[in-house]
């Protein structure tokens, strides 16, 4: 794993085995939060937003054993991130997110997020549950997504 990181400099590859059809459980897991600025969904200033609060989250060292972030698409012209953190994050706003989530991965060029919303609020409703909010989980960036060949995305369900 090490080499392929190092291949990248950046994101790790992806194993989707945890995440694809489970059921997560938080209590209190903590994450730093902030806004994306978008149009249509397509974010326009994540680098900067990611650059600033890896620099945080790294000089706190705070940085979470696995790398997770996760995206409420709240609007067409935003969302909201949330980095997992492994302690609170100085100047930064930090959240705690508890409750059960269903979780599916799926994989495939972004066009295709309307279907897997569709796809997984079957899956949801297949197991007699009620979708409270829906999260994206982007595994990677769209550089290291094209280099390891795969572009996963989990999306996480809250019931």
């Amino acid at each position: 794993m090490s080499k392929q990181i190092a291949e990248t400099g950046c994101c790790p590859p992806f194993d989707p085995t945890p995440w694809d059809r489970k059921t997560i459980r938080w209590k209190d897991k903590l994450f730093l939060h902030d806004h994306v600025i978008g149009f249509l969904h397509v974010p326009l200033n994540i680098n900067a937003v990611m650059r600033k609060n890896m620099a945080r989250i790294e000089q706190a060292g705070a940085l979470n054993d696995a790398p997770i972030m996760l995206s409420d698409e709240n609007s067409l012209f935003g969302s909201e991130i949330y980095i997992a953190v492994s302690q609170p994050v100085p100047g930064a706003d930090m959240v705690k997110l508890s409750g059960t989530f269903l979780s599916k991965v799926y994989e495939g060029s972004f066009n295709r997020i309307g279907a897997w919303v569709k796809d997984m609020d079957a899956y949801v409703k297949a197991g007699k549950n009620t979708l409270k909010k829906l999260y994206f989980f982007y595994t990677m960036c769209p550089s290291c997504a094209k280099h390891y060949g795969k572009n996963y995305v989990v999306l996480m369900a809250q019931v």
